[in-house]
């Protein structure tokens, strides 16, 4: 099994992550794009890198009982994809505080709003493979109960349930 763990950043993804306790091995895939120079170019503006999505996905060919984590991790196959959701205003105040500039944070907590990742997951999966987990007031240890239920298949989908457009 394959299970993609997605959201925007600063939805507490990797925090949850370290979390669970899980049988699948855990990718961090942030890290292994760093670490294996997956990486096409580096966007200077957003000062990020630019993922090579095809040879992360031939890296990870042939890899199963897999957790991926990343803001990337949809674009990956998965069997299952959990997005993480947290409210914009409160996406914003996380961002700043590790750091992100004003302007990185606002985009984001704008994505957020708009349920860019979630609408990516579903277009990718299908809407019977997304599972949606609110995390704005959750602690980390809450939110990978979610995605341990989600993973030992005892959660329905849940595609669209949360919604921020009073943001916008």
């Amino acid at each position: 099994m394959r299970v993609a763990v997605t959201g925007t950043p600063g939805t507490g993804k990797t925090s949850a992550v370290e979390a669970l306790e899980t049988e699948l091995e855990v990718v961090h895939l942030n890290d292994l794009i760093r670490d294996e120079d997956l990486w096409e170019e580096r966007d200077e503006e957003r000062d990020s890198l630019v993922a090579d999505l095809d040879a992360i996905a031939e890296r990870l060919d042939g890899c199963e009982d897999l957790l991926v984590e990343s803001h990337l991790a949809h674009h990956l196959d998965a069997d299952r994809v959990v997005v993480l959701r947290c409210h914009p205003e409160e996406l914003e105040r996380r961002l700043t505080e590790r750091g992100e500039s004003e302007a990185k944070a606002e985009e984001n907590a704008e994505s957020e709003a708009l349920d860019v990742i979630l609408s990516e997951a579903v277009n990718a999966h299908g809407v019977e493979n997304v599972y949606e987990i609110e995390t704005t007031d959750r602690d980390p240890d809450e939110v990978a109960e979610e995605i341990r239920a989600v993973v030992a298949g005892e959660r329905e989908p849940s595609a669209g349930d949360v919604s921020y457009i009073e943001y916008i």
